[in-house]
């Protein structure tokens, strides 16, 4: 009996190690891209990446940050399969260097930025000039040199006639996503950021006019050097596809050339 018992578990024992080898040459063998994707569709993407793997099972694993810092990543070599940037121009300026794959260029949606401020006592901001109030001491921008909606939230406030009385009050960001973070810690009063980030019930937020900046035409292309080409393509279909643009009309980007 208990050489029987001894063999029946030794028997269960080589069974679940032998599913184990299989499942772990499955993983080993699973396509997987790697995502360069603007601060800005931290939220979004990171849901579009969950709905692609569940339907392909192809792994996506993403690197968000500004926009113009993820550039200079792919010009020095970084190990990227898709580009999707906050705005068309660093897509075409990394075309022309021949870093990404004209032909392979979308437009999959239009940016807006926002003044997000906490929940709290303090009078509620309707628009730019409500920034000039004197409890506002420090206003949250992604830094312009490198990040789009950056670049956008100072021209709004140039725009505005504003940018000499708030420039000693702006705080630069590395990326849009920590200009928020800035926002919900307390650390700025204001900040200017995406509409895609903003949550419901977590601070509250309103929309600068689109016109007091340059449109935030969002584009992605695939990288020359990635050695998935056709598994990039095949997201970047997703991300054009009905289900993606429903993903990212619930975050605040509305169609290209709205």
């Amino acid at each position: 009996m208990n050489w029987q018992f001894s063999r029946r578990h030794w028997l269960v024992g080589l069974s679940l190690f032998a599913g184990l080898v299989v499942l772990s040459s499955c993983r080993q063998g699973q396509e997987s891209l790697t995502v360069s994707a603007a601060a800005d569709l931290t939220e979004a993407f990171g849901e579009i990446g969950q709905r692609f793997t569940a339907e392909t099972g192809i792994v996506v694993s993403f690197n968000f940050g500004s926009t113009g810092q993820l550039a200079r990543q792919i010009e020095q070599g970084a190990p990227v399969d898709l580009f999707a940037a906050a705005n068309l121009g660093f897509v075409e300026d990394l075309e022309r260097k021949g870093w990404l794959l004209p032909e392979t260029r979308r437009l999959y949606g239009l940016g807006r930025i926002v003044i997000w401020t906490r929940n709290g006592g303090e009078p509620k901001i309707e628009r730019l000039e409500d920034l000039r109030q004197p409890w506002v001491k420090r206003i949250a921008i992604a830094n312009p040199e490198h990040a789009p909606y950056g670049m956008a939230a100072r021209e709004a406030i140039e725009s505005a006639g504003l940018l000499a009385e708030l420039s000693p009050r702006l705080v630069p960001a590395e990326n849009v996503r920590q200009a928020l973070h800035y926002g919900e810690t307390g650390n700025v009063e204001a900040a200017i950021v995406a509409l895609s980030l903003c949550r419901p019930g977590v601070g509250r937020w309103v929309l600068v006019p689109a016109e007091l900046h340059r449109p935030l035409d969002q584009a992605l292309a695939v990288v020359t050097r990635t050695r998935h080409r056709e598994a990039a393509l095949h997201f970047a279909d997703f991300v054009m596809s009905p289900t993606g643009r429903s993903i990212l009309g619930r975050y605040g980007f509305l169609p290209p050339g709205r």
